[in-house]
């Protein structure tokens, strides 16, 4: 009779662990989705390794993440929106980076500011980008014996 009640005790402990878990889950993505920010534009010639819901950050810290990506047809470049939080007012010379966590960690969209005394408004695209850099390719290079200027 022990055991079970020692066995019922453990299953319960479990269950109020996991359902605090749960609560605790709900809470930590909800903070993150009410958070209010202004949309922003720009365009990269490749965003290898990002997708929507990758984060922006300044200086290291998250900021925004990244609403929407679409392919321009005609200029075959990739149109990215992303969200910066409301009081972050970047100059209107800032530039945006696809930066890497390192060699196993996934890529961010870094926004470098610049400046300029005139900020950003919704809506408003960022001109200056710089792509991401495929690390398969200058593995290529580097394995192949350089760039070829031999």
């Amino acid at each position: 009779m022990s055991a079970v009640r020692t066995e019922a005790l453990v299953g319960a402990a479990v269950v109020a662990v996991a359902v605090g878990f749960l609560v605790y889950a709900n809470q930590f993505t909800s903070l993150r989705s009410d958070s209010t920010g202004y949309p922003l534009r720009a365009s990269f010639r490749s965003i290898e390794g990002v997708s929507v819901g990758t984060d922006v950050r300044l200086a290291g810290v998250k900021i925004g993440s990244v609403t929407g990506i679409d392919l321009d047809p005609a200029t075959f470049r990739a149109e990215t929106a992303f969200s910066v939080l409301q009081g972050i007012d970047l100059p209107d010379d800032s530039a945006v980076v696809i930066s890497s966590e390192g060699l196993l960690g996934g890529n961010f969209v870094e926004i470098l500011p610049g400046g300029s005394p005139f900020n950003l408004g919704p809506g408003d695209e960022i001109e200056d980008t710089q792509s991401s850099v495929s690390l398969v390719s200058l593995l290529l290079k580097f394995v192949s014996g350089g760039s070829g200027s031999e």
